[in-house]
């Protein structure tokens, strides 16, 4: 029989891209496979923010900061004078009228029509101030909302970029096992047709080797003592030739 080959080692693999490696599969010394991605500088510092803010953003998503409730409390108060503001100058100016109108008329507030009117002025005058109590109320809400809302797209944008960035990296991790795989097939395809070409070359051998026997049992003998020994003789028609 042939002598077989040694089996080739691991082939590992890897991804370049401009020159630079990305990516590699090797095999470490207690044999087990390991895929890598190699990031530049630039991309760790991407990559660590988006984490480091990521787990920020989540272990606080929920809390407000005593800073951002005095922001929404300024917010407020501001609408809230805004709206006082604008209830005074809707019924300010017809109350004043109406009184005026009743004192030079009548020089006094005793007239009860226009005491009746005076007192509507006055009840959507209270009804706008308590509308406005509630309409603060619903912006309170509203601005939670809004910063609750804002959060939320923040964490998952950052979400998103982490999961393109993985996604990339376990790409070319892949790629670069899928060049281990081709070269491993690589060398035992080679390592098959060696030595099948091997083991047809000593079958041969071995046939010839049978065929002589069979036809002279001294001759195959001999065969299998060497070159010198074949040629003493070999038997055709049952004659024995020198």
């Amino acid at each position: 029989m042939g002598k077989k080959s040694k089996y080739p080692e691991y082939s590992s693999g890897s991804v370049e891209i401009n020159g630079n490696t990305v990516a590699t599969a090797t095999k470490k010394d207690d044999n087990t496979i390991s895929s890598s991605y190699n990031m530049s500088d630039t991309e760790k510092n991407i990559y660590d923010g988006i984490q480091n803010n990521l787990a920020s953003s989540l272990g606080s998503l929920f809390d407000i900061s005593d800073s951002t409730q005095k922001q929404w409390q300024n917010q407020l108060e501001a609408y809230k004078q805004e709206g006082i503001d604008q209830i005074n100058s809707i019924y300010t100016p017809m109350e004043t009228a109406l009184k005026n109108d009743i004192a030079s008329r009548f020089g006094n507030f005793d007239n009860s029509i226009f005491m009746d009117n005076l007192s509507n002025i006055t009840d959507n005058k209270a009804k706008a101030v308590a509308d406005l109590s509630d309409s603060l109320v619903m912006k309170q809400d509203e601005l939670y909302t809004n910063e609750l809302a804002n959060r939320i797209n923040y964490v998952t944008l950052l979400s998103n970029l982490n999961t393109t960035m993985n996604n990339n990296i376990l790409n070319y991790m892949q790629l670069a096992d899928s060049n281990a795989n081709s070269g491993n097939n690589y060398n035992a395809n080679a390592y098959n047709a060696q030595n099948s070409g091997s083991s047809f070359l000593s079958g041969i051998a071995d046939i010839g080797s049978t065929a002589l026997s069979f036809i002279n049992p001294l001759a195959g003998a001999a065969s299998k003592l060497g070159t010198s020994a074949l040629k003493t003789s070999y038997t055709s028609n049952g004659s024995l030739y020198a």
